[in-house]
């Protein structure tokens, strides 16, 4: 079992972590407006500027490798159902160029306006920090955990975390800032043209 952090927490990753699995889960809470939740996470590789250096480094289910394996999204939950993690991205330290100083993690509701839904109807909701014995090691010994326990109420969208550089060593933070605009808006805030 990892270290448990709080909202506005900075740590120190280890620095023999070469591999790390980005764990993300959440419930949705007893709801029956009609229509399913999907949650969807996505990493932004950021340059100093704190935007995209190109729209490739934008890494969600619609481009799953990022910078030929330096951040992998495994892939689409549509539903969120069952235990552990929900979605998950892989981030391949040895492989990220220089040039990116900072990974945004994020959540968003996917077509959250038409369906009328928000983060307020997700409980439960938490990001882990696991280190990967190998390429092939899908659950990884979790280093850190991070539960969302702030309500949102009216947020489409979440910057979950961050993991940033600093020298020559790598740091998460735990954010958890609510956005409203879902996905678009996080887009358009980290550079990504849409």
């Amino acid at each position: 079992m990892g270290v448990n952090l709080s909202k506005g927490q900075r740590v120190s990753l280890d620095k023999s972590l070469s591999r790390a699995l980005i764990g993300l889960g959440w419930d949705i809470n007893r709801y029956d407006g009609g229509h399913d939740f999907d949650l969807d996470a996505a990493a932004f590789m950021l340059g100093e500027n704190g935007k995209v250096l190109n729209d490739e480094d934008f890494v969600f289910y619609n481009n799953l490798d990022g910078r030929k394996g330096a951040v992998v999204h495994t892939g689409d939950n549509l539903t969120g159902e069952g235990d552990g993690d929900d979605e998950v991205i892989l981030i391949n330290f040895t492989k990220i160029p220089e040039e990116v100083k900072k990974i945004a993690i994020t959540v968003t509701i996917n077509d959250a306006a038409a369906r009328r839904q928000n983060f307020g109807q997700v409980s439960n909701a938490y990001v882990r920090v696991a280190k990967m014995a190998s390429e092939s090691d899908t659950s990884g010994e979790e280093v850190l955990k991070f539960d969302l326990v702030e309500e949102f109420s009216v947020e489409t969208a979440l910057v979950v975390c961050e993991i940033y550089r600093n020298g020559n060593d790598w740091k998460f933070n735990a954010v958890a800032a609510g956005y409203q605009g879902g996905l678009e808006a996080l887009c358009r805030s980290y550079g990504v043209n849409v």
